[in-house]
């Protein structure tokens, strides 16, 4: 599952506001999405910075919460 879009769609956003929000083209947020690119932690941050901009206060644990390994 992808928490970006299902954030996206559960507080009824457009993937062009989100990127305009942060200065990107809607293609790239739709790659995002699609998992066919993988944030790294300053782009992971951008997009929380877009969901907080347009009103919906999330943190970056909430939309991107740590993996946790099991100890060898």
């Amino acid at each position: 599952n992808n928490l970006i879009k299902q954030h996206r769609q559960k507080w009824g956003l457009k993937q062009t506001d989100l990127a305009e929000a942060v200065g990107w083209k809607q293609s790239r947020w739709s790659n995002y999405e699609r998992t066919e690119r993988t944030p790294d932690v300053d782009d992971a941050r951008e997009i929380v910075r877009a969901f907080n901009h347009l009103g919906v206060v999330l943190t970056l644990d909430e939309l991107f919460p740590a993996t946790t390994t099991a100890a060898a």
